[in-house]
């Protein structure tokens, strides 16, 4: 039986239905918004693994290029590997539904969520996340649902609920916010330098959305949702937990006070490997058992320390700031670089200055489009001292480098003023957290370093969360072990003046406004604390650019002149390009860049093309060439591919008879423009460009 519910969503009708298509899942949900359609799907395995003790959550979102009329590209004209969008996408889904599944629950599920139809709005990724949810609110899955996300922009200072893409464009504040009936699981999205209260407003309104979409999902859920699988936790003796904890509970709360990440994991690591040695027996699962028990007591021991002491396993207190060092022009050749280090954790961030030519051209359901500005975040293994091959970017490197990215492109100048592709490379080259605020920090001071003439300095800080019942304590600058075993990971990047990015993930139940007031007003000064440390290597972006990078100059030319820079089949671009060693693009508008490694060269090819789009001034005298005798006349070439017409009367001052007895062809003679009419025709006049014959003769005597 089909089953469908309906509700009005910021001018548009959201329907959700089950029950027609995909109904060999264990829950599948059409969802509708607009033209946008959302196929979502939930299949949950009816058998664990052995051995897999973790939730084995696989979350897809796939576009379809029939949904927006498309055939793909390439030679094999079918969708392949996930685009930067879907992959950025697919972890939108999945992290505010991540913490929503019990303990113990170790059934590998699947969710896919494919856009089988577009239209062009935008809203295709938070109609993914409600069509996901309600897949799995719909399914026998256990899960703790439903989320809805919903999107916020804002114009001239008025909030909009899911603007359309042409909106965004226009918008300060672009904003992805999902959550359940009761609280906010996640924020994404990035701000021109908005203030945290304007943010937090945002989040607020968001969330009222959120909840009557919930409550529709949960409608939905009582016409055709299916009974939920029991889960129960895995039974141990509490006496092997009784064990556990006298052999190990004093050696976690030494060994967590190391401050050096490396030796307090080998020192954890140590203990584990000692105490199951000790304890295992001829059960299999005894010693899983015993890890199991070690990490709950290690979880337990760390969160403690923190909220009864206020210490944290570096020796900072709750609000510290680890040490933070800055160094720009690291690498000789590079256009800017530059080494930014923050405790255990250090980003060599790199930019490199091309031209037209490196902009990233990107075919999406929305339409073509095109990136001058990248950032590109690499994790390679050494950085946690790990040995594994290298790979492809996977997900959270994509992810990592589109929140660094969104939080600097609200400085990035503006085309006209910087007409530079701009590509940024953070390598992490040591991690013990918020690597990705440190790439943030790094990327900044390169383009500083590089002459980047960026509107103000980012800093990004990673906040965390401990929270037990009551007790609470909000971190600044969270180690990886604080973000493993706390309950939050909430990035905030911005300038002095205010917000350019917001990441938050919460791994309990759920985070109230006034929590997160709190956590972005500590995060505001960590921010100015670290700006200020970056400032001590650069304080503004290098008055000239590095001598490695290319010089663009630009020029405008009437959109008439362009076939003369061209040339007959490119001929004459070609020829200048040749001639004077430099990169040429010619825009449709008459706007025209030319990139050069030196000046000079540059300079001379600006000549090149300003002599060919000249203007004819009446008036002017100028040097021609005579190009063609007539019996009338002659034709001089006063400008490249500019002809004008001398007549036989206005050779000379004195009667001719015959032009050839005064030029002949390839002659450079003096011409005034003396009329063009309307026709565009130049009438020349030699006669008036040269001085008038002197009278000879003699003076008369006395």
């Amino acid at each position: 039986m089909v089953h469908i519910v309906e509700m009005d969503l910021a001018g548009r009708r959201l329907k959700l239905e089950t029950g027609r298509v995909a109904k060999q899942a264990s829950g599948s949900v059409l969802a509708s918004y607009g033209d946008t359609v959302v196929l979502a799907t939930a299949v949950a395995s009816q058998n664990v693994k052995p051995g897999i003790d973790f939730l084995p959550l696989t979350v897809d979102y796939q576009e379809k290029a029939y949904a927006a009329g498309k055939i793909p590209g390439g030679y094999f004209k079918r969708e392949g590997r996930p685009s930067e969008k879907e992959v950025l996408t697919s972890r939108l889904i999945d992290r505010p539904m991540r913490p929503l599944f019990p303990e113990g629950y170790y059934y590998e599920t699947q969710v896919i969520a494919s856009v089988l139809s577009a239209d062009q709005t935008g809203s295709s990724d938070v109609i993914g996340i409600i069509a996901a949810s309600a897949a799995l609110t719909l399914s026998d899955v256990p899960f703790d649902g439903p989320v809805a996300g919903v999107k916020i922009g804002r114009v001239n200072g008025q909030f909009v609920v899911n603007p359309p893409i042409e909106v965004l464009e226009t918008s300060d504040l672009q904003l992805v916010v999902a959550g359940t009936a009761d609280a906010v699981m996640m924020v994404e999205g990035g701000a021109n330098e908005l203030p945290e209260s304007a943010m937090i407003e945002a989040i607020e309104l968001a969330h009222a959305e959120i909840k009557k979409i919930v409550a529709k999902i949960l409608e939905l859920k009582a016409k055709a949702g299916k009974p939920k699988r029991t889960v129960q936790a895995e039974h141990i003796e509490p006496a092997l937990t009784e064990e556990v904890r006298r052999l190990v509970a004093q050696p976690i709360r030494d060994a967590i006070l190391i401050p050096n990440k490396t030796a307090r994991q080998e020192k954890l690591n140590q203990v584990l490997s000692e105490t199951v040695e000790k304890l295992k027996t001829d059960d299999p699962n005894r010693s899983r058992q015993v890890k199991l028990v070690f990490h709950s007591l290690e979880y337990t021991e760390v969160r403690n320390m923190i909220l009864e002491r206020g210490t944290r396993a570096d020796g900072r207190g709750p609000a510290d700031i680890r040490t933070v060092t800055c160094e720009v022009g690291v690498l000789p050749r590079t256009h800017g670089s530059a080494l930014f280090t923050r405790g255990e954790t250090q980003s060599l961030a790199v930019v490199t200055l091309g031209t037209r030519e490196d902009e990233q051209r990107i075919d999406a359901l929305e339409g073509e489009y095109f990136r001058t500005f990248m950032l590109h975040y690499n994790f390679p293994p050494f950085s946690v001292g790990e040995a594994r091959p290298l790979r492809s970017p996977g997900r959270r490197e994509v992810g990592h480098g589109a929140l660094a990215e969104r939080a600097l492109k609200p400085v990035i100048p503006s085309k006209e003023n910087f007409p530079y592709t701009l590509r940024l490379v953070s390598d992490i080259l040591e991690s013990n957290g918020s690597s990705s605020m440190a790439t943030v920090c790094g990327s900044t001071l390169a383009m500083m370093d590089a002459g980047v003439p960026i509107k103000e300095p980012v800093a990004g800080i990673a906040m965390g969360l401990i929270k037990e019942g009551d007790r609470v304590m909000i971190l600044s600058d969270i180690l990886g072990l604080e973000d493993h075993l706390g309950d939050m990971d909430f990035k905030v990047t911005g300038t002095k003046r205010g917000v350019t990015a917001l990441q938050m993930d919460i791994k309990i139940a759920g985070i109230t406004p006034a929590l997160m007031r709190q956590a972005l007003d500590q995060a505001l000064k960590g921010r100015l604390y670290i700006l200020d440390r970056m400032a001590t290597a650069l304080t503004a972006p290098r008055p000239n650019l590095s001598p490695f990078a290319p010089r663009i100059f630009t020029l405008k030319i009437k959109q008439d002149k362009i076939r003369d820079v061209i040339g007959p089949g490119g001929k004459m671009i070609r020829s200048i390009i040749a001639d004077c060693g430099v990169k040429i693009n010619v825009e449709d508008t008459g706007d025209i860049s030319i990139a050069a490694t030196d000046e000079a060269s540059a300079k001379k090819a600006i000549e090149r093309i300003n002599s060919l789009t000249e203007e004819v001034d009446v008036g002017r005298i100028y040097l021609g060439t005579v190009r063609k005798i007539m019996d009338f006349g002659a034709f001089v070439e006063i400008l490249p591919g500019t002809d004008g017409l001398v007549h036989i009367s206005q050779l000379a001052h004195h009667r001719v008879k015959a032009v050839s007895d005064e030029v002949a062809e390839g002659d450079q003679i003096m011409v005034k423009v003396m009329e063009i009419d309307k026709q565009g025709k130049i009438r020349l006049s030699r006669k008036e460009a040269m001085a008038p014959p002197t009278d000879t003769k003699a003076p008369a005597a006395d």
